[in-house]
């Protein structure tokens, strides 16, 4: 489709928060752009509706070409969510114009995780073992289906992962007050109950709550409280407040 400076924000990048939108610079007195925009159109129209193709005539919407820097056509860039993702510029051969499009589509994995039940996540697993956004919910389905060991064994393979570190102290928590060792720590087993049927906000009181008695769990609560604020987001007011909290606690 033609885009133009009117056109542009819905066409590209409202469309692009549903679907990539690759962004074709072009002029008509441009010869490689005569050339490489029927390959893009080839590409494009074979994945049938994965991703979409616009065009821009940078005569006829000078304004555009310079709020992207367009410096020289053809200028092609990718846009998803908004954003530009990739781009190049000048001529390029079918394998590389289909090798830049196939990276803006998900993967099978990508895929498998948006599914989200739990077969597909097992096998976004098996091709992506180190995924924490396949992992991390496959464990959370094994745990609370109380197979709290193969859940760890998930967990484990995604390190780095705030959410997989919270949900392992979570369970680790819960196996502490099950063999009597967390016995006198108030409200865990109430907090533990709230996380998992997703009240964040009297998880976290109760956690934060806990940790001046905590002990040798002090490490366990902080990263069930650090996992919990990683679901919630960092702009979240509840996560502002209680990182300060947690902050005071610890240090």
């Amino acid at each position: 489709m033609d885009v133009t400076e009117a056109t542009f924000q819905s066409n590209v990048i409202e469309r692009s928060r549903a679907v990539p939108v690759i962004v074709d610079f072009w002029a008509q007195w441009c010869g490689p752009c005569r050339q490489l925009g029927p390959l893009l159109e080839r590409a494009v129209a074979a994945r049938a509706g994965q991703v979409e193709l616009a065009k821009v005539d940078v005569d006829a919407n000078p304004n555009l070409a310079r709020s992207f820097r367009v410096q020289g056509i053809p200028a092609v860039m990718a846009f998803r969510d908004g954003q530009v993702v990739s781009q190049f510029v000048g001529a390029q051969p079918p394998a590389a114009v289909e090798r830049f499009i196939d990276a803006l589509l998900p993967s099978e994995a990508d895929r498998l995780v948006a599914q989200g039940d739990e077969e597909s996540l097992r096998r976004a697993v098996e091709l992506e073992p180190t995924r924490a956004d396949a992992a991390v919910p496959l464990a959370r389905i094994l745990h609370d289906r109380g197979e709290d060991d193969e859940a760890l064994a998930l967990l484990e393979r995604v390190p780095g992962s705030f959410a997989a570190d919270g949900l392992a102290a979570r369970i680790a928590l819960q196996r502490a007050l099950a063999s009597g060792e967390a016995a006198g720590l108030p409200g865990l087993q109430e907090a533990l109950a709230a996380a998992d049927r997703g009240d964040h906000d009297r998880s976290l009181e109760l956690l934060l709550a806990a940790l001046p008695q905590a002990d040798g769990f002090r490490e366990d609560l902080r990263r069930a409280i650090v996992g919990i604020l990683d679901d919630l987001g960092p702009e979240h007011p509840l996560a502002r407040e209680s990182r300060r909290r947690l902050a005071a606690a610890l240090y």
